[in-house]
């Protein structure tokens, strides 16, 4: 399970040269090309988004992987785990949480902080947690360390915080909440390695 979970977590690398070979960043990647939404149609090769923006289509990889996002409670997030989070850059230089997914042990990929589309001028720091201080009405302040810098987060209380785990292709199906990161192949259609989905159908809050 440990190594399907490896495997997985690169779902949320975050660029294509971290999705191709994990490799550690020395300066800001570009932001990922996403794809979001619900899948609509399938075949052994490929998926069908329908997503805000209407259908796209997927071609996956041959050995591609799943990752399920399951549901933890925020002392998961602890000093030393490496962690991804979505959030809003502050005007006083921290960050705010949208999300905060826990990679498994040992796993580090995609480290950095890089431009997001969750929401317009969000942002995706991925790195390891130094101090974890509570914080007002429940909240929670991270120091999150990356190669080349670290970022003062907050974690609001319901901010959805999930633990990146292994799962199979068969969960994978119509009507089915989905998350890849999308890069272009040498015929320009888009490709994934890995496809990320909810505990129990839910949308992967990334």
């Amino acid at each position: 399970m440990f190594k399907t979970a490896m495997a997985a977590a690169a779902v949320v690398t975050l660029s294509a040269a971290s999705l191709a070979g994990g490799a550690a960043w020395a300066q800001a990647p570009a932001a990922p090309s996403t794809v979001r939404g619900t899948v609509t149609a399938m075949d052994a090769n490929s998926l069908t988004v329908k997503g805000p923006k209407g259908s796209t289509k997927v071609t996956l990889t041959p050995n591609w992987t799943v990752a399920v996002m399951k549901p933890v409670e925020p002392d998961a997030i602890k000093p030393g785990s490496f962690i991804g989070t979505a959030e809003m850059p502050q005007k006083d230089g921290t960050g705010r949480s949208l999300e905060v997914h826990v990679f498994p042990p040992g796993v580090k990929m995609g480290e950095g902080h890089y431009g997001w589309d969750k929401k317009p001028g969000s942002m995706m720091t991925n790195g390891t947690v130094g101090t974890v201080v509570a914080g007002k009405k429940g909240s929670r302040q991270l120091e999150v360390n990356y190669t080349y810098g670290k970022r003062t987060i907050t974690v609001p209380k319901n901010v959805p915080i999930v633990q990146i785990t292994g799962g199979t292709r068969a969960q994978v199906k119509p009507g089915i909440p989905v998350f890849m990161v999308v890069q272009k192949g040498a015929g320009g259609q888009l490709m994934a390695g890995s496809v990320s989905i909810g505990e129990n159908g839910k949308a992967p809050p990334m």
